[in-house]
């Protein structure tokens, strides 16, 4: 089959959801089947065009040797406000430029946030007469309601409107967790039939347990200290305030929390940290999938947090399977499916979200028994080969797709 993948994020911009359908990338390819991508010029998270691909406009480029990957035009930013809105908006338009180079799929499997994009996908699709396959990774514009990100407005109401419409419109929509997926049928009405499950895996050979790296150490001017590492995005939603809180209640002990990657929340984090005068917190810019691995090969433990609203409970973040892919303990603050699967794995510690005294209490504990949290990790890594590596995750998603189109 051809597949045909929009998604305004994509290699080798870093973030979940490049890591994301670069992995399903992979897999589909190595069953045989053909993938082509329409993304825009990369430029996330720090809302700057990379160096490589100034002044163009658009531009084709081959991607791991096999696919065709077609590069447009965005507009370039980050944080929220008009501006992250004239982002989503541009990329919209220029995406038709890019579906213009590409080949008739088989099935136009659209990102989604942002959520404006399906109009574009949409569109494309009926022209094609192929399925419009709508991929949700964010709840938009629930969560963006419940944060207070957006107020009730005119705006508010056209993207419930929006979201509504894509539904009805979308031949698939694949939910990437349990909870998502009953809140698409439940409350959302979306029929069942047209609802699959493609969660996020993890390339168990990527991320896997490795020696302590020293060179590595060396390299970050890391102490030999316990390290609690956090990987990913720094957003509004992951509520990494309770990190700093946590780590100025560790101040008499001699952990480093070691926060890596990039986000609209960074600099207020960074500013935020040296008004609290911690010494035990270190910021690092965001690091290529590769670099993961090893980075885990340092730390102790691996830490997740979200916010706490309960239209953050069906999330199951990405970095969690990373940590327990790479052999160490979880410490998850937060509620529902994520924190469910952390439980089920038996490979962590989960905490209340946004409690500080209870992170900090998780920490001390690790500290205290070296041997459990050992054990956590092994636990997480026999769990995630058994059921969340890539080839078991997609090869079920392509078995829904085909029962679905043609049982």
């Amino acid at each position: 089959m051809r597949f045909l993948i929009l998604s305004q994020y994509f290699p080798p911009e870093i973030g979940a959801p490049q890591v994301r359908w670069a992995a399903v990338i992979r897999e589909l390819l190595r069953l045989g089947h053909t993938v082509e991508v329409v993304t825009a010029l990369p430029n996330y998270p720090e809302g700057h065009i990379f160096p490589d691909y100034q002044q163009r406009f658009a531009m084709t480029e081959t991607w791991e040797t096999q696919v065709l990957v077609h590069r447009v035009w965005i507009y370039a930013a980050k944080g929220a406000g008009w501006k992250r809105l004239l982002n989503y908006f541009s990329f919209l338009v220029t995406a038709i430029f890019g579906l213009r180079k590409a080949q008739k799929p088989d099935y136009l499997i659209v990102e989604s946030p942002p959520l404006f994009l399906g109009i574009t996908g949409y569109l494309a699709a009926k022209w094609w007469k192929v399925p419009f396959v709508f991929n949700i990774a964010d709840l938009w514009p629930d969560c963006v309601r419940a944060l207070g990100i957006l107020q009730p407005g005119v705006t508010l109401t056209v993207a419930e409107r929006l979201e509504a419409w894509l539904y009805k419109k979308a031949t698939f929509i694949n939910a990437v967790s349990f909870d998502m997926q009953d809140i698409l049928i439940q409350q959302k009405q979306v029929p069942s039939h047209k609802v699959l499950f493609l969660p996020n895996g993890v390339d168990t050979h990527r991320f896997r347990p490795q020696p302590f790296d020293v060179t590595l150490q060396t390299q970050l001017g890391l102490p030999n200290q316990p390290i609690f590492l956090y990987t990913g995005t720094h957003g509004y939603t992951h509520g990494m305030e309770v990190i700093l809180q946590a780590a100025q209640l560790l101040n008499d002990t001699n952990v480093l929390f070691l926060l890596v990657g990039g986000g609209s929340e960074k600099p207020r984090l960074q500013q935020r940290c040296q008004e609290m005068g911690l010494t035990n917190v270190m910021f690092q810019d965001s690091k290529p999938p590769d670099q993961i691995a090893p980075l885990y090969s340092l730390a102790m433990a691996g830490i997740c947090t979200l916010r706490d609203s309960p239209l953050l409970e069906w999330t199951r973040l990405a970095k969690v399977l990373a940590i327990m892919a790479c052999g160490k303990p979880v410490l998850y603050s937060g509620a529902g499916e994520g924190s469910r699967l952390v439980k089920q794995a038996n490979a962590g510690l989960v905490v209340p979200p946004q409690d500080p005294v209870a992170l900090a209490n998780a920490v001390r504990y690790l500290m205290n028994h070296p041997k459990e949290a050992i054990e956590f990790g092994n636990q997480g890594r026999m769990y995630v080969e058994t059921h969340l590596q890539w080839s078991t995750v997609v090869a079920n998603w392509l078995q829904q797709l085909v029962v679905t189109k043609y049982g």
